[in-house]
């Protein structure tokens, strides 16, 4: 079976869900690679390392298209990023592609330990560093944040794609010179406002816009509430919490912004505020809202499958999706 035809060419993305089994990754992966859906992103959170996992996807899987990432520029330096992807195509057989981005405060300060200052000109020098490398060249390259020289590839050069996570206008700056735009957890009306912003940054044709989206067809309250844990952490973040806001959910924002204990939030939280960041429902709902991001100007949607007891890798919503 191949993804059925529709206005967003669909793909997949890792669910790394936090209060499940860590190996579940990859029995997402199978089914992603079984049913034919063609890409396969590879994030990483606090469970495997992004190369690890990808090497392990790519032995398991036959064909499917692997991109690693977005991976924090504040925490792995260009000549790592692209000796990881570089290990990754040469183990596996298969091209690879990157995505880079600035990640959370709770990420790269409270566990990495690093400094988040700059990030907007960290991304922008990032993704000029690692264009050369990532084609098989020397490094050369000297910036305000972030340096490489005298480095080249030892195994053969990925040429890979790079896509950069955007949320802020900087960052949709550095997008425009890129390769693909990705963006995660957002509403229809964001992502066209992003999609915008990126069209009238770009000098040229502007590049493809990607949304991970979290999905569950006919979800049990299980994967409901999976979701309503996954959005806790945005709902009193900068511009986050506008775009909730504007979904009509600014009491919850509000309330966020107080600190509750994470219980009195979590009940706060009204189905329908998944709903505008997420694709829940029957088979036919999902592909309504899946119109919703095309006709914002979205090319392609990962698929983020809510894993459950009843669902182990969220492999039925991904049938249900595929035509």
């Amino acid at each position: 079976m191949r993804p059925a035809a529709g206005p967003v060419k669909l793909g997949v993305s890792l669910g790394l869900w936090q209060d499940r089994p860590a190996g579940e990754a990859l029995l997402t992966a199978r089914a992603a690679d079984e049913l034919g859906y063609g890409e396969l992103w590879v994030g990483e959170m606090a469970t495997y390392d992004a190369f690890a996992l990808a090497t392990a996807v790519g032995l398991a899987t036959g064909r499917i298209g692997l991109t690693v990432g977005p991976l924090a520029v504040a925490v792995r330096d260009p000549m790592m990023i692209a000796m990881g992807v570089a290990s990754v195509s040469d183990l596996v057989g298969r091209p690879v592609n990157v995505a880079v981005g600035t990640s959370s405060p709770l990420v790269v300060e409270d566990w990495h330990g690093r400094s988040r200052a700059r990030a907007a000109t960290a991304l922008r020098e990032a993704v000029r560093a690692l264009r050369p490398l990532l084609d098989g060249d020397r490094s050369d390259f000297a910036g305000e944040c972030l340096s490489s020289r005298g480095y080249r590839l030892r195994l053969p050069a990925p040429r890979s794609e790079l896509s950069v996570a955007a949320f802020g206008a900087c960052a949709v700056r550095t997008a425009a010179t890129a390769d693909r735009m990705v963006l995660n957890l957002v509403t229809p009306a964001s992502a066209a406002r992003l999609v915008a912003a990126l069209r009238t940054a770009s000098e040229g044709p502007p590049p493809r816009v990607a949304a991970w989206v979290t999905a569950a067809v006919d979800p049990d309250r299980e994967a409901v509430d999976r979701m309503r844990r996954g959005v806790v952490g945005y709902l009193a973040a900068p511009g986050y919490g506008e775009m909730f806001a504007e979904a009509g959910f600014g009491d919850v924002v509000e309330l966020a912004r107080t600190r509750p204990h994470p219980r009195e939030l979590l009940a706060a939280i009204p189905d329908g505020l998944l709903e505008s960041v997420a694709l829940l429902g029957d088979a036919g709902a999902v592909r309504e809202r899946l119109d919703a991001y095309a006709e914002a100007g979205v090319d392609e949607v990962a698929l983020v499958p809510a894993a459950t007891d009843a669902d182990p890798g969220g492999v039925a919503t991904l049938r249900a999706l595929a035509g």
